[in-house]
């Protein structure tokens, strides 16, 4: 069997014609069952302001331990702001964290009420000081990806016979993250250990964007990609040639944006789609660092996360059994990345037994 084909979705298709918007739909339901993965054009996001803001991030990461770590959010589960290395880590790594440091921001606003239901996936943004349009030009293109990320979660919808607005309308509100990230310089040593930047896992929104990136030579300089085997790499959906599904390069054309599949899709869609899984190589050269963004487009965190009625049979029933708020899953899902700490789960259901223990002791 061959390699399976990454189609290029066009988002202003969805503009055009009716069949237009037709036949991409239905190359995202190829996609998305296969590999989990497009890339899409006519996106909207300007690439080279992408460049002006890593300059931004490269900038803030060659600060000192100290300061950045005023910026470090362990009481807010590093939502916002700056998340030192060895500190995520993969559901099924073993344990290994990833060798990255994040820099977290919301792009878009939120409501009063989310923040008390949710206070850390709703925190306030957390900005460097003298940094004079890293804020700006960090709304400024996470509201694009955003954007570009609404157009393909309603060419998803359409994918699934859907109203074009099934997902769109569920995210109105919700917790989404736009994420800078800066992969570390490995030494021989641990090149030679196959340490990878990001351990294998699937990501847990509904949706994620990546923006492009760009390496960085040993001394700080931009570099071409070092070799072939180094980036984004992503596992196809096992099929009967491969049993343990095909390992793709997700480097897309030039000009054009990365869109994964995340967990909550697969939910809603019963497994008709596949959250991609996918993992993160170093060169095989010591000491090259890369730069990258990420947003995550999450379900607003009172939506319900469980089949839509149309892609609900038996099977998905059992498979995606039981019915969980997208704010639940958010919680216990970065309990299990070490991001927020065990004791997060003790927000979930009743707090209030100590009334109880209270009066009878009196």
């Amino acid at each position: 069997m061959t390699t399976p084909t990454i189609p290029t979705i066009d988002l202003a298709a969805l503009t055009g014609a009716p069949e237009q918007a037709a036949e991409q739909a239905r190359a995202v339901a190829s996609a998305f069952d296969q590999v989990g993965l497009v890339y899409l054009t006519n996106h909207g996001v300007s690439l080279e302001r992408m460049h002006l803001l890593y300059d931004e991030y490269q900038r803030f990461t060659a600060e000192p331990l100290e300061k950045k770590e005023r910026l470090s959010s362990g009481d807010i589960w590093y939502q916002r702001g700056w998340t030192p290395p060895n500190t995520e880590r993969a559901v099924v790594a073993g344990g290994q964290p990833d060798f990255k440091e994040c820099y977290f921001a919301a792009p878009l606003e939120s409501a009063p009420e989310d923040a008390l239901d949710y206070p850390e996936l709703y925190a306030d943004n957390r900005w460097p000081a003298g940094y004079a349009t890293f804020a700006e030009l960090y709304l400024e293109l996470g509201r694009a990806v955003h954007r570009a990320g609404e157009a393909l979660l309603s060419l998803a919808a359409l994918a699934l016979g859907e109203p074009a607005d099934t997902f769109t309308r569920r995210i109105q509100g919700g917790p989404h993250v736009f994420r800078l990230l800066r992969y570390l310089p490995l030494s021989a040593e641990q090149i030679e250990a196959n340490v990878l930047w990001g351990e294998e896992h699937t990501d847990f929104n509904l949706l994620t964007l990546l923006p492009g990136g760009r390496f960085h030579g040993p001394t700080g300089e931009r570099a071409a990609r070092p070799d072939d085997g180094s980036g984004l790499f992503l596992r196809a959906h096992p099929d009967a040639d491969h049993p343990k599904g095909q390992l793709i390069a997700g480097t897309p054309p030039p000009g054009c944006l990365v869109a994964q599949v995340g967990q909550q899709l697969e939910i809603l869609s019963g497994g008709r789609f596949h959250a991609t899984p996918h993992i993160i190589t170093a060169p095989r050269t010591p000491g090259y660092s890369r730069l990258s963004a990420a947003h995550f487009v999450h379900l607003h965190s009172r939506e319900v996360l469980a089949p839509l009625p149309s892609c609900l049979t038996e099977a998905s029933r059992r498979a995606y059994s039981p019915p969980v708020l997208a704010g639940t899953y958010s919680i216990k899902t970065l309990v299990d990345i070490g991001l927020a700490p065990p004791s997060a789960l003790d927000q979930l259901g009743y707090r209030h037994y100590a009334r109880l223990a209270e009066v009878r002791a009196d």
